[in-house]
């Protein structure tokens, strides 16, 4: 019980910080996404020492400060190639990198090269759509559209849970984690939906069979964020990516399921909604 309230409590306490800081907006989730960014890399640094695997440290430091702020929605397209800025930052990291390697070796460049890449895509890649869902379509209505990832995989962990602890038989992932279950994933999709559904008709954003379509793509893009960390740690020995969070282990742990269900919002309503 001890355990469950501490958990709670680090939940209550993070959500009204997460609620604050993006309600503010962009000059406070800038500082926000860069600290935890810069935390979850350390998290992922500490994994990969644990196995002796080496990583360019301050090149991960850099550059991922370097895509969060290039992640900001502000910034004009860049005029000779039409992108963004973020592809041309993750484009110098690379090649940065590359010459980093040619110039000083080492014993494994090539895993240390992978390795590093993987960190910077895994992680500030990832967590640069918190910055531009926030602002799609525009700053007012990107604040509901915000919402509604956050909301949906508290309400597919919630579900999923309960519909696990009572129903679960069949296990979904059992050689990643084993305690995921497919009943426990039908009820995370149902609760999910139900939550879904009910803030998409009062704010009148969406039909019923749109909220359902992304219900569906959000509890699988959750789920598939919690179990690509799972792996990660399963091949890397650990059993929790950090400490910092009391009854949730590390920032990793926490965001998760958001890093792949927030790039997923972002997506589906610029693909499926804002293209109609």
């Amino acid at each position: 019980m001890e355990s469950l309230s501490t958990r709670v409590l680090t939940s209550v306490v993070g959500f009204a910080v997460l609620s604050l800081v993006v309600w503010i907006g962009a000059w406070a989730m800038l500082p926000a996404l860069v600290f935890v960014s810069v935390m979850c890399l350390y998290e992922y640094i500490r994994m990969l020492d644990k196995n002796d695997i080496d990583v360019r440290r301050i090149s991960l430091g850099v550059f991922a400060a370097a895509i969060i702020v290039a992640s900001l929605p502000m910034w004009p397209q860049v005029p000779w190639i039409g992108g963004s800025w973020r592809e041309v930052v993750l484009t110098i990291a690379i090649g940065s990198m590359l010459v980093l390697e040619v110039i000083n070796p080492g014993e494994r460049p090539l895993e240390r090269v992978v390795y590093s890449i993987f960190g910077l895509l895994y992680i500030p890649w990832l967590l640069g759509y918190f910055l531009m869902l926030r602002y799609t379509p525009d700053g007012e209505h990107g604040l509901l559209y915000f919402a509604l990832p956050l909301l949906a995989t508290f309400a597919a962990d919630i579900g999923g849970f309960f519909a696990g602890y009572y129903f679960g038989r069949r296990k979904l992932a059992p050689e990643v984690s084993p305690g995921k279950t497919v009943e426990g994933a039908i009820g995370g999709l149902a609760f999910g939906f139900l939550v879904v559904l009910v803030m998409t008709q009062l704010a009148h954003i969406w039909s019923p069979l749109d909220a359902f379509l992304y219900s569906i793509l959000v509890a699988s893009a959750s789920q598939l964020g919690d179990l690509s960390e799972s792996l990660i740690k399963r091949a890397l020995k650990t059993k929790d990516s950090g400490t910092s969070l009391p009854g949730h282990g590390g920032f990793l742990d926490r965001i998760d399921s958001l890093l792949f269900a927030v790039p997923a919002t972002y997506l589906f309503l610029n693909i499926s909604v804002f293209t109609r």
